[in-house]
């Protein structure tokens, strides 16, 4: 498992505008890049803005992204540029695209479910 402290380590790890990871990942900063994400394992982090995001599984609070592929989201708002895609499922407070031709979001083997919040 990598484990990332500050934005400053995650950039000396970027390469051609991508970090690759053939691991799990955990961001215990905030991160905000215009790059893509490529991990094999899981991804856990408080929020997330890259520009693609590719991976196992997502636990975050907030994503936002060009495109996401992954096994399933866990976050609590998700903003998506043209496409998002889950083999399992996603579970969110709110997902939206930020762009007015985009594709629904796809859970291929589960469900889209938006919790309700409490006020």
């Amino acid at each position: 498992m990598k484990i990332y402290k500050t934005q400053n380590e995650v950039e000396k790890d970027v390469i051609a505008g991508e970090l690759a990871i053939n691991d799990s990942v955990t961001f215990l900063c905030d991160l905000n890049l215009p790059i893509s994400l490529r991990i094999t394992g899981n991804i856990n982090a408080k929020d997330i803005n890259a520009w693609n995001i590719n991976a196992e599984d997502i636990n975050v609070e907030n994503i936002t992204a060009g495109d996401i592929n992954a096994g399933d989201i866990k976050a609590r708002d998700i903003i998506y540029f043209a496409f998002c895609c889950v083999y399992k499922s996603i579970l969110c407070n709110s997902i939206k695209s930020s762009r007015e031709i985009h594709q629904e979001p796809i859970c291929l083997d589960g469900k889209l479910i938006i919790k309700e919040v409490k006020k």
